[in-house]
């Protein structure tokens, strides 16, 4: 019989390990019991830790957002829109350190209150910068939004940085689109060059948001 002593199984374990399989199989390959084979135990004792498949997602959501704030570069001086921007570029790092980061991101809950802090200094900035609460909650909703339609596509071409999915060759699609000629040409404008994309959608964010508002 072995003596060897194992890792207590907790919440942050069983995250931990979903987020680095995660790279592996993507969302559609991950699941409880491959998780818990990971973890040399069988699929039960995740149910100690996580309902469901769901309460697990959250939690990973939860803990990409503490890895995500630990390597944030925010400082109180900021302008809202450096807030804005430096925000926002730091969640799209962070969504794509993952595969399929932004589906796990999008639509889960935080477990207790770890966003809490940043989002009460982000939302102080903006309102004494002159926004209302309801300006400074659409301001930062659009952005956050932004951000994370724009990393879904990018990752649905690029599951990974240095990955690049079958079908989506820029030449082959201008070949097949040669009567649409604007169409085509298009395509190096959709599906090349996200960082330098982002940026310009970010900034034309920012932009609408000075122009809506017009506050200092």
């Amino acid at each position: 019989m072995s003596t060897e002593r194992r890792t207590p199984l907790d919440r942050k374990r069983v995250a931990d390990t979903a987020l680095r399989l995660l790279n592996e199989v993507g969302l559609d390959g991950l699941s409880l019991r491959a998780i818990a084979k990971e973890l040399d135990v069988k699929a039960p004792a995740l149910y100690w830790h996580f309902k469901d498949k769901q309460a697990l997602l959250d939690e990973m959501a939860t803990e990409m957002y503490r890895r995500m704030v630990a390597d944030a570069r925010l400082a109180p001086e900021d302008t809202w829109q450096e807030r804005l921007l430096k925000s926002n570029r730091g969640l799209r790092d962070a969504l794509l350190g993952y595969r399929d980061g932004a589906k796990v991101f999008s639509g889960s809950r935080f477990t207790g209150t770890p966003h809490a802090v940043e989002m009460e200094n982000t939302l102080r900035l903006f309102t004494e910068a002159g926004f209302t609460l309801a300006q400074a909650v659409r301001a930062t909703s659009t952005s956050y939004l932004f951000t994370i339609g724009f990393v879904t596509e990018e990752q649905g071409v690029q599951p990974l940085p240095d990955e690049r999915r079958e079908g989506y060759d820029v030449d082959e699609r201008a070949r097949l689109m040669a009567d649409f000629p604007l169409s085509a040409a298009a395509g190096a404008e959709i599906f090349e060059d996200y960082g330098r994309h982002f940026e310009e959608g970010l900034d034309l964010v920012v932009a609408g948001i000075e122009a809506r508002f017009r506050t200092c």
